[in-house]
């Protein structure tokens, strides 16, 4: 709800300008690539329960938090002239908010999709993991499917207070229906016990021998070595050990090991656009008078051609492999995305926004077809690390 409703947000707070909803937009990107590679150590470092705690606590917390400095500013609405310092306090807050809600968002992300899935998937045959993959994506593009179009008929024939109540409101509710329904998957699957269980147990060995002591250090104490060559060679290993140890750098490290480097790129490179129903897409199509309702139902359209990606993709690779159902997807979209190209030279502001957001609605069957072959391709060839999802979902 919040990532459709925030553009909507922004551009009736300040109508005269795109400004804010591009800098919303800004400081969310920057937040996955500034924090992505410490929340992808932190889910690696955590217990599943934990992470789902704070998951879930953390992404609604934030929304409530944004929905009530957004009532607030709507119901005031000339606070920014009466009281500009405390208007760009909650337009902060929102920001802030948005960016936590985002990275929370991207660990719960790598622990269900990029955890749970393969160990439950172990054993299995290959299928089975195609299968949970594409009703995973269904089920992400059912709720992206009904909040838009729920929201936007909220905005159109209520208010936009209403709709950041509803949505405050919503997230206060969720959180609890949210982590009865991960639990109860937690507690009926052993095999996600046992996997916690591995994974704590290795990260206490590997705890306790970063905390063994060095030879040169502690176990050879009175072994007579020039002190300053010593020093100097404890400076250059700390140095470096410093510089890999920075999450950047491992991350990058991690993930240009990978075989599956370039077509994750490539994956990365489609999001990175402003050809989706976005924030700064959503308000733009506010602000050229496209009604609230109508980008909802659009919104709505493109998730059920995203539905109908998740049944057509298991067909298709059982019959052309995985590695060409991803090339048949992806000159799909950039095919289906051609009218926006033509959408530039239209007169008519209204015409020219519906051509958008048809080519861009039809484009999502490619897209996320696409995103099922990497995503299987990088599940198949390695055992990923939380660190390489994160770069996969960066884009």
């Amino acid at each position: 709800m919040w990532e459709f409703s925030v553009g909507l947000y922004m551009i009736n707070i300040w109508p005269d300008s795109l400004l804010y909803a591009a800098i919303y937009g800004a400081v969310e990107s920057a937040s996955t690539a500034v924090f992505g590679p410490i929340v992808g150590r932190w889910v690696d470092k955590l217990s599943y329960l934990k992470v789902l705690q704070l998951w879930l606590v953390i992404k609604n917390l934030s929304f409530v938090i944004a929905g009530a400095s957004v009532v607030v500013l709507l119901v005031y609405s000339s606070l920014k002239f009466t009281n500009f310092p405390a208007f760009i306090f909650l337009m902060v807050m929102i920001n802030i908010c948005g960016g936590l809600g985002v990275i929370s968002t991207l660990a719960g992300t790598i622990l269900i999709e990029r955890e749970w899935l393969l160990v439950i998937s172990e054993g299995q045959p290959p299928e089975s993991l195609t299968r949970m993959n594409s009703v995973t994506r269904r089920i992400d593009l059912s709720c992206k499917l009904l909040a838009p179009v729920i929201t936007g008929f909220i905005i159109s024939f209520v208010s936009l207070k209403a709709s950041a109540i509803t949505l405050a409101l919503w997230n206060i509710i969720s959180v609890w229906v949210e982590y009865w329904l991960f639990t109860s998957v937690y507690s009926g699957i052993p095999a996600l016990g046992q996997s916690n269980q591995r994974r704590m147990a290795k990260l206490l060995r590997t705890n306790l021998k970063r905390n063994e002591p060095t030879i040169e250090g502690d176990i050879l104490p009175f072994v007579t070595v020039d002190s300053s060559e010593l020093a100097d060679r404890k400076g250059k290993k700390s140095f470096a050990e410093w510089i890999s140890e920075i999450p950047y750098v491992a991350a990058w490290r991690v993930y240009l090991r990978q075989e599956v480097v370039l077509p994750g790129a490539a994956l990365s490179l489609l999001f990175f656009t402003v050809l989706s129903f976005g924030t700064l897409m959503t308000a733009t199509l506010e602000w050229e008078g496209i009604p609230a309702y109508v980008i909802g139902i659009a919104r709505g359209v493109s998730a059920v051609v995203g539905i109908a990606a998740t049944v057509v993709y298991p067909v298709v690779q059982s019959h052309i492999s995985t590695i060409r159902t991803g090339l048949w997807s992806i000159w799909s979209q950039w095919t289906c995305l051609l009218p926006c190209v033509a959408a530039i030279w239209v007169q008519n502001g209204f015409v020219s926004s519906y051509i958008l957001m048809g080519s861009v609605a039809i484009s999502r069957l490619g897209l996320w077809m696409f995103d099922l072959s990497v995503l299987q391709q990088m599940q198949a060839r390695n055992n990923p690390s939380c660190l390489k999802w994160f770069l996969e979902e960066f884009g």
